[in-house]
């Protein structure tokens, strides 16, 4: 087995060999490394202590120092080495409470949560590999290193990881491993809102996001996402569907591409509809307002995931107009672009394109024409220039104020007078036309 090493990775691997210690590339980077996958980060695992590893290179920061990961700058490129260890018990289910430093590399892999994840390399000795992880791989398998029930009760997060990493590389879980997760899934309520959005976005980014159905049925969304549970719960007996909420969210968020706010709101975009949903005399489901609905859950979702305040506002918004059948008329796609904004407009169509492709087939033809048509239109007014927004409106605050209009809210309502006007119209977004619109204002209130 030969893996080509980065030379930054060579660079801090021959600087701790010259100095006598052993080194070796390991975890994800081997993984993928084997699997043809660019890695994302390069780790190294190391005889050497922290604070050797600080006087062997000039430049370091310790970012996990109490752990023994010395992080080593070679170039523009950062390293994380991290000496051997054996961690003591995990008090917490998250954190060892104690390290101890050792000389053993196996030791070091015993420790590790998959044993695809467990692999060492270097150059001299080639593949380290002592808990089957080149098997798993052969099969395609994600596996505990040891005890599943002693793996995850170290850390619960692992637990998530375990069905991210199976999502990530398309491989199925060990039957030993699923036992565990299904018994120790509620510990996750022990694991910060960070760490589970981390691995909850890895998971919906994949090529597989519907191995989020895993985690379902494995109990963990029951605690880190229960408003999924429900969707899951909700059938939709309606001719326009033909999977419920949750398995039609799951084909979503598989048939747009990826991206955190595709991902998401591909995710939320249906999470009103267990609480909006009402079965009328014939037996047909409706799910009026769905969408206000879902957008309110849905902020309330990602802030309880802590994730910040510009993806809050791109996911609600676009799940407040998901349900918006735009026609294709340019008075209408100009009103429509000025709501959601000229940044997400392209968006919401492809996450609307999503939405058809899963619900009932006989339905699709209209609805893809409707698509075409309204991006076609979107198309011509980004082309052209149009106004559809007050930065593009050929006046200002202060030209109605020089009108005699006294700065305030009356100001404001003018603007938008004015600006419903051109959206209507667009050929009337001219300054002398639009100061005589509003001069013709004042007058019909005063």
């Amino acid at each position: 087995m030969k893996i080509r090493l980065p030379a930054t990775v060579k660079a801090v691997l021959d600087g701790l060999h010259g100095k006598g210690f052993e080194a070796y590339a390991v975890g994800g980077c081997v993984r993928d490394s084997i699997l043809g996958r660019r890695p994302d980060d390069w780790d190294i695992t190391t005889s050497a202590r922290p604070e050797e590893v600080k006087r062997i290179f000039s430049r370091t920061v310790d970012t996990g120092i109490a752990h023994g990961t010395v992080t080593v700058l070679v170039g523009s490129k950062a390293h994380e080495v991290t000496t051997y260890r054996i961690d003591g018990t995990y008090g917490d289910g998250r954190h060892p409470d104690s390290v101890t430093f050792t000389a053993s590399l196996p030791e070091d892999l015993k420790r590790r949560d998959f044993t695809v994840n467990a692999m060492a390399y270097n150059e001299e000795e080639g593949l380290i590999d002592l808990c089957g992880g080149m098997e798993d791989l052969q099969k395609k398998v994600i596996r505990c290193v040891g005890d599943p029930l002693e793996r995850f009760s170290e850390d619960a997060l692992r637990i998530l990881r375990a069905v991210r990493f199976s999502a990530q590389l398309n491989f199925g879980i060990d039957k030993e491993t699923l036992v565990g997760i299904v018994r120790l899934a509620p510990t996750l309520e022990k694991i910060s809102a960070e760490r589970i959005c981390t691995e909850l976005l890895k998971l919906i980014e994949s090529e597989h996001p519907d191995y989020l159905k895993v985690a379902y049925e494995a109990g963990i969304t029951k605690i880190i996402l229960p408003e999924f549970d429900a969707m899951m719960d909700t059938p939709q007996n309606n001719p326009h569907h033909c999977f419920s909420v949750g398995d039609h969210t799951l084909k979503t968020m598989c048939a747009i591409e990826s991206g955190k706010v595709q991902r998401l709101t591909m995710l939320l975009h249906d999470v009103g509809k267990p609480c909006s949903r009402t079965t009328d005399e014939k037996g047909i489901d409706h799910f009026k307002g769905h969408g206000p609905a879902g957008a309110e859950l849905a902020e309330k979702i990602m802030r309880r995931l802590k994730l910040d305040n510009e993806t809050i506002r791109k996911v609600t918004t676009l799940v407040r107009y998901h349900d918006w059948r735009i026609q294709p008329e340019e008075k209408e796609v100009r009103h429509a672009v000025n709501r959601i904004g000229t940044e997400l407009f392209p968006v919401l169509l492809k996450v609307q394109n999503a939405d058809m492709l899963a619900q009932s087939p006989e339905y699709m033809p209209q609805n893809l024409q409707r698509i075409i048509g309204v991006s076609g239109i979107y198309e011509k007014i980004i082309r052209e220039a149009q106004c559809v927004s007050l930065k593009e409106l050929q006046l200002s605050g202060g030209d109605i104020v020089a009108l005699g209009c006294a700065p305030g809210p009356e100001v404001g309502r003018l603007l938008q007078k004015a600006l419903e006007e051109v959206l209507d119209d667009p050929e009337k977004n001219s300054r002398e036309y639009l100061l005589d619109f509003v001069r013709t204002q004042r007058e019909v209130k005063e």
